[in-house]
């Protein structure tokens, strides 16, 4: 809440001193009274049930710190376990094509057939097709948002978002009462900032397709940076409009014709 505060400086904040925790920097009746605000926030949008995860306490995933700028407190709905599953995070475009919405599809499908979580980020288009498709083939899937609980963007995955907060798990790092006070335009940062998180959760990435300006582009240079794998389908390096693909591939990134090209580039006893 306070001015100017964002996931860098806070990071920054607690990189300095690898000890502190956040009662360090917030004095308690302060504390107290923020998470009474909260509550109501949250209540107010019809969340009861929710946990957290506080960096040096409890389950808090150590993966996390892979990121650059780690987050130190998560909200979550639903079973957390499923972050200690082996999981691959599925993204793409918002409007995406029908062939591509097919390829989500059958890579969510065979990540359910290898025990793999479909992780992904409850966005319009490639993101839904996942969750949707490793649902539909009995499997796991965890949602990274980039809204507070209780809130869904956009607003028709809000039936597919309760289903995941109650049977699957439904992972949030915004900042309930802040995002409730911010100005519509800004409240969009938080969308790239939950990407470096829903990388830092998964073993790597599948880009199944994305324009030049996307931001699923934010998740590849995450995934690449947190030495996570970076999996890009082949069908986006056909595509003449965009050049990112053939960038990536050249700082590491795996071009797949076929999804053994995934398997073979994973760890397995």
């Amino acid at each position: 809440m306070e001015q100017g505060a964002t996931f860098k400086t806070l990071a920054e904040k607690f990189a300095a001193d690898e000890t502190a925790l956040p009662s360090d920097f917030v004095p308690p009746s302060l504390a107290d009274e923020t998470a009474g605000k909260v509550l109501e926030v949250l209540h107010k949008a019809g969340v009861y049930q929710f946990g957290v995860r506080i960096n040096k306490a409890g389950d808090y995933p150590a993966k996390l710190r892979h990121a650059k700028h780690p987050v130190e407190l998560l909200y979550y709905q639903g079973t957390w376990e499923l972050s200690e599953m082996r999981g691959l995070a599925v993204v793409g475009s918002r409007k995406p094509s029908d062939e591509g919405v097919k390829r989500a599809e059958r890579l969510a499908k065979e990540l359910v057939a290898r025990n793999f979580a479909v992780v992904s980020g409850l966005a319009a288009g490639i993101d839904k097709a996942a969750h949707t498709a490793a649902l539909d083939a009995g499997g796991r899937t965890i949602a990274v948002i980039g809204t507070p609980l209780g809130e869904s963007y956009p607003k028709e995955n809000a039936k597919l978002q309760a289903h995941i907060a109650k049977e699957q798990l439904l992972v949030s790092q915004v900042p309930v009462l802040r995002y409730s006070k911010q100005p519509f335009k800004t409240k969009r940062f938080y969308f790239p900032e939950r990407n470096a998180t829903m990388s830092a959760l998964t073993e790597g990435t599948i880009i199944v397709e994305a324009g030049e300006t996307s931001g699923t582009l934010t998740q590849a240079r995450a995934a690449l940076y947190q030495g996570r794998k970076l999996f890009i389908l082949d069908s986006c390096f056909k595509n003449p409009a965009i050049t990112w693909p053939a960038r990536f591939e050249e700082e590491g990134a795996i071009r797949v014709r076929d999804p053994e090209d995934i398997w073979k580039a994973l760890p397995f006893e």
